[in-house]
């Protein structure tokens, strides 16, 4: 089998699986997806309308803290219905449950006192007065309410009383609406002269944020409204709802049975899901949906705010516990998604996902599936993935730009999947390929060369030539004194042991920051920074490097030592010397046209090879150039000297790395680089009285570390005392070493 024909099976195999997941919808995407949707409502979500004719009674905390405890006496509730009457409510709904008798009632609340003759007497009297529920029902009937029920799992339950007739076009409805086997009613005498009754549930998601409305319900074999939608039928005085399911008169169904379509509720058709849900785009929560019980109880509020509204009445109050979670907010009373959803019907805002919606997906990853494929092989795993990264930046794009002007929910995250898949599969396979023909440069040539270069090597075959590149580099030269008096005291084997007892945690240093270990000289160690890969810092991560190999020196020194001890040999420190340097360098594969080396070569290269020769001369630990210094910001340096290295025309500026930012900030530095620089602008006046003085302060400021650099100096005014230099003196000095 060729590997193109092995090629177009994997990758038409991985087509064919995403379209088969994508029919399946597994849960992980489908809970992906509502979050997805959730984020658009939170970036677009509708605007209250207050010409909007619903409201909410609210009772709220205040209401509880005026009118007193929940459950109040069913004689306040009638009293406040009274009043909503009585102001020219079109319709009003009670988002609550009365399923058992008023305890307030005064036949019910004296049989909580204590027993006596005078009780027994009251009680007699107290049972001639009407309960508060019949007070309550009486009210009822002369508005135009709305009472909720709870759908229950329990089938023990009596069902409520049917308000309204169903018509069916198409399935029967009662195969998808949400099923229950009872209900939770409020009191035969309270539900029959009510106008209308409707179910209270929701069918929360697996995260219980709540993002549909039922508009059907089934209980046993019957069907129910939800209370928000048997309120809009009861305002409008309709009597029948009508629900289109598939199989009706030009509706397209992918199936048999497919689900509900649509339910009409007098002028209004609600889009629904299969299950007869309807999804809600959310306004944010608003006081001014909300009016306060105890206003309307006190009379505060009359037909300015009432006549003509559907009317819900719920409660904000926490200590309720009617709350519930939406894509907006964590925390929402549950009577505002009911208010919310009269409104969006009566707007016509509806969130709809159109029966075009998954056909359209699956024919765009077929499409766009084969597309990448196709140019995967061809082109590369570049060009696929612009094409893949276009493709779902365009469904991203469509299914924000469709839910936020249609309000068609468009999913973008089974393409972006899906097209995901497809591309890793297609290019995995093209990698895998592409890895065989690498393997073989990396066998040719593992031998000779070190891991990461042949690695490069792999990736860019055309580097397999002589030549280099120029590149601007920081390079690192360091090397161990003494290292004759320390080899003659140690056989070849300990002498090994001690060079791979330095060098391991000093490469590992230069390594870690982001250096290239060019090559070991005996007891000297050659670095650079900034090649084979990019690295803007590498004056930093130089600098940073030589202070933590200065610091690990102090470790190993301490190591070395103790271990003599308990030889009973004597233990001479050993110490580096370091030099940096910056600029322009050739980089590259180096050598003959049979053997090579990946190297650095140049003037600057030099320089920062005589650098360290010179850490003997001013008996420094690391010596810096100019360049170095002047880009390594955030390193404490200190000027030395115009140094004229042997076989150079021009002088250096050469500096002392000191230390790093801590340093540089401490007020001992600062004092001590002012002072410094005070003596070599008199030393450089020829003031020898002067810069004795001032060597003097800085000879006590510096301390040990800058003793042989002081020294150095007084040697020089000595010396110039008796023999001046010459008047076109440059202030240079001549290196005497490389």
């Amino acid at each position: 089998m060729g590997p193109r024909l092995f090629y177009s099976l994997i990758v038409g195999s991985a087509i064919l699986a995403s379209l088969a997941l994508r029919v399946w919808d597994p849960t992980p995407v489908a809970r992906l997806r509502s979050l997805v949707f959730d984020s658009y409502q939170r970036l677009a979500p509708l605007k209250f309308d207050p010409e909007l004719p619903v409201r909410i009674v609210d009772i709220d905390e205040e209401s509880l803290q005026r009118i007193g405890q929940w459950p109040w006496p069913r004689t306040i509730l009638s009293d406040l219905l009274s009043k909503l009457r009585d102001a020219g409510a079109a319709t009003i709904g009670f988002d609550m449950v009365f399923p058992e008798p008023d305890r307030m009632s005064p036949a019910n609340a004296i049989q909580l006192w204590p027993q006596s003759d005078q009780i027994d007497q009251l009680k007699l009297e107290l049972d001639q007065l009407p309960s508060n529920d019949q007070v309550f029902a009486e009210t009822i009937a002369t508005a135009p309410v709305v009472m909720g029920f709870i759908a229950s799992p329990s089938n023990e339950t009596a069902l409520p009383e049917s308000k309204s007739g169903f018509s069916f076009a198409g399935d029967d409805p009662r195969l998808f609406a949400p099923h229950y086997p009872g209900a939770t009613s409020s009191l035969k005498e309270l539900q029959t002269p009510a106008i209308g009754a409707g179910a209270l549930n929701w069918v929360p998601e697996h995260d219980q944020i709540i993002r549909k409305m039922p508009i059907l319900v089934t209980l046993q074999e019957s069907l129910y409204p939800s209370f928000s939608a048997d309120l809009l039928r009861a305002a409008q005085g309709a009597s029948t709802y009508i629900v289109k399911s598939s199989g009706a008169s030009s509706e397209q169904s992918f199936g048999e049975q497919t689900g509900i379509v649509k339910v009409r509720i007098g002028d209004f058709d609600i889009p629904t899901d299969a299950n007869g849900q309807m999804y809600l785009r959310f306004s944010a929560q608003t006081r001014d949906r909300y009016l306060s019980a105890w206003k309307i109880l006190n009379g505060e509020l009359g037909e300015a705010e009432i006549a003509g509204r559907i009317l819900l009445i719920g409660t904000s109050a926490a200590g309720l516990l009617d709350l519930r979670a939406t894509p907006l907010e964590s925390s929402v009373p549950g009577v505002e998604l009911h208010a919310q959803a009269v409104e969006q019907i009566i707007r016509g805002s509806y969130l709809m996902r159109p029966d075009i919606a998954t056909p359209a997906e699956l024919i765009y990853i077929l499409v766009l599936g084969i597309l990448i494929a196709v140019l995967i092989y061809r082109a590369g795993a570049l060009g696929s993935a612009m094409l893949g990264g276009l493709a779902v930046g365009f469904v991203v794009w469509l299914s924000w730009h469709a839910f936020n002007s249609w309000g068609w929910l468009v999913d973008p995250v089974y393409p972006t999947i899906a097209l995901t898949a497809i591309y890793l599969t297609g290019s995995s396979f093209v990698f895998l390929r592409t890895e065989r023909e690498r393997n073989r440069v990396r066998n040719a040539f593992s031998h000779y060369m070190a891991p990461a270069l042949v690695e490069r090597l792999a990736d860019e075959p055309d580097r397999l030539k002589l030549g280099g590149e120029t590149r601007d580099m920081t390079l690192l030269f360091s090397d161990v004194r003494g290292f004759t008096t320390i080899s003659e005291g140690l056989d070849a084997e300990e002498l090994t042991r001690f060079l791979k007892e330095l060098f391991t945690p000093l490469s590992n240093i230069i390594l870690d920051e982001e250096g290239t270990i060019d090559k070991f000289m005996g007891d000297a160690l050659m670095a650079f920074w900034n090649a084979p890969l990019d690295d803007p810092n590498h004056p930093v991560n130089a600098c940073a490097a030589a202070l933590r190999m200065v610091d690990e020196m102090a470790v190993l020194n301490e190591r070395w030592k103790q271990a003599a001890e308990q030889t009973g040999r004597t233990y001479k420190p050993v110490t580096l010397g370091i030099g940096l340097n910056t600029g322009l360098c050739c980089v590259g594969n180096l050598g003959s046209e049979t053997r090579f080396d990946y190297s650095v070569i140049g003037d600057n290269v030099n320089v920062a090879s005589r650098l360290e020769g010179q850490s003997k001369t001013y008996d420094l630990v690391i010596i810096a150039g100019e360049e170095t210094a002047s880009r390594a910001t955030g390193f404490a340096f200190l000027e030395l000297d115009l140094l004229k290295m042997k076989g150079k025309t021009e002088a250096t500026r050469i500096f002392s790395l000191m230390g790093d930012d801590t340093v540089r900030q401490s007020d001992a530095f600062k004092a001590l680089t002012a002072k410094h620089l005070d003596f070599l602008s008199v030393y450089r006046n020829r003031d020898w009285d002067g810069a004795d003085a001032l060597l003097q302060e800085c000879e006590t400021m510096g301390g040990q570390k800058l003793k042989g650099v002081y020294a150095l100096y007084r040697d020089r005014i000595k010396a110039f005392r008796t023999s001046p230099p010459p008047e076109n003196w440059d202030f240079t000095a001549q290196a005497t070493s490389k």
